[in-house]
């Protein structure tokens, strides 16, 4: 597939995190030729968060860390590309009890410490045995090394890997974060989406580790959409080795935690911005920020109509300053809008005011602006604080040529 034109210039060398060993494999479950596993060896000790889909026909993998989760730790987790194992009934569950129990067999602890996690295609089933046959191979190659590797291996139709490193200090001691992450195609958040997986060499308890993931899961994954369709398969999971050496943070309100926070968010939130610069047939990465709402629940829904509406989507893919189109959008939104208050800005090109179109309104500079590769839409309510900002990509016929031949 070829290479995203919103594909970043070049791509950072993520470095080794103490406690953290990666191996990929080829398993041919869907593709030939290219790995397809993905297997994360995590220290004794490790501390893990989670936050899943709130789809009601979430898959087998989603379903085993939701139970999972609740021991606080993590030895290892394993990530296929080519089929999610969701809506395959019993056979899916067996098929991740298979895997979990081979890992956790090699690996030499409990199952509850195993996590998985599948992207691919729905509704087909998966050989319960195809995974742990590779499994004793892959993990005879697991390394420190291996980040590319490991981003490359979980992609679907995604055209780049997705990864972001970040260095913090926790009171005195510098700590590493990695990420990375994989998404292209149905990708609207309810909860996370697509699959991602951040390590960081920190020790924080695990019930502190899940209210800073959660938190910057609503900025960030939750605060992206390419297509409006959430996935049965979204998982972001958040590990913690505790091999740097600071002392453990029991306390999310922890002054010490704030520069890892604000690390923690840098990455997640690039992240979610690399998601929408690989959407599938994008050329145009989007922002958007409504402001002036009456909550900040009220501007995400109004973001979020605007930024899905396939006729907002279509206007910035021909580079046409349609601006009417984000009009209705907000009309129909369902959140109280104010015709006379609403401003809209692209390009920081003032548009509306006074329940119409400003007298003097000159396109040239908004036409100019959407020629652009990065577009800018600001949407002003004039009825209280709520404010938020959420990414999108425009809609192409890329999109129908990629998503009409999925399954081929």
């Amino acid at each position: 597939m070829a290479l995203s034109p919103l594909a970043p210039a070049a791509f950072p060398e993520l470095p080794p995190i103490a406690g953290v060993r990666l191996a990929v494999g080829q398993c041919g479950i869907k593709y030939q030729g290219r790995t397809d596993l993905m297997v994360a060896e995590l220290a004794p000790g490790t501390t893990v968060a989670g936050v899943f889909t709130r789809s009601l026909t979430a898959s087998a993998p989603v379903e085993w860390c939701r139970e999972a989760l609740p021991g606080g730790r993590a030895r290892a987790v394993v990530v296929n590309s080519g089929n999610s194992n969701a809506f395959t009934g019993r056979h899916g569950e067996v098929t991740v009890a298979a895997t979990v129990d081979a890992t956790a067999a090699l690996l030499g602890c409990a199952p509850n410490q195993v996590f998985v996690a599948s992207t691919g295609v729905i509704g087909q089933p998966m050989s319960p045995r195809l995974i742990p046959s590779h499994l004793p191979e892959v993990l005879a190659s697991l390394g420190e090394e291996g980040w590319a590797e490991a981003a490359r291996a979980i992609m679907t139709t995604d055209t780049f890997p997705k990864s972001v490193t970040r260095r913090a200090v926790i009171g005195g001691t510098t700590v590493t974060i990695n990420g990375f992450c994989k998404g292209s195609g149905m990708i609207a958040p309810d909860m996370a989406t697509m699959l991602g997986f951040i390590f960081t060499d920190a020790a924080i308890e695990a019930p502190v580790l899940q209210k800073l993931l959660a938190d910057s899961s609503e900025r960030s994954f939750n605060c992206v959409t390419v297509d409006g369709d959430t996935s049965t398969s979204d998982t972001v999971l958040l590990f913690a080795t505790g091999q740097a050496g600071n002392k453990s943070v029991a306390k999310a309100s922890a002054k010490r935690l704030q520069d890892f926070r604000r690390a923690l968010d840098e990455v997640m939130l690039e992240l979610a911005h690399l998601i929408a610069r690989d959407g599938e047939g994008a050329t145009k990465f989007v922002a958007l920020t409504v402001a002036g709402a009456e909550s900040r629940k009220a501007a995400k829904r109004i973001a979020l109509t605007v930024a899905n509406s396939p006729l907002v989507k279509t206007a910035i893919a021909g580079e046409d300053a349609n601006w009417g189109r984000v009009v209705a959008a907000v009309g129909r939104a369902g959140e109280r809008a104010d015709r006379d208050r609403l401003q809209i800005f692209i390009g920081g090109v003032q548009i509306t005011a006074d329940g119409a179109a400003l007298p003097d309104y000159d396109e040239g500079p908004v036409a100019a602006h959407m020629k652009g590769r990065d577009i800018e839409i600001r949407i002003e309510l004039g009825l209280g604080k709520g404010e938020v900002t959420v990414w999108t990509c425009d809609l192409t016929h890329g999109y129908i040529d990629i998503n009409g031949s999925y399954r081929s």
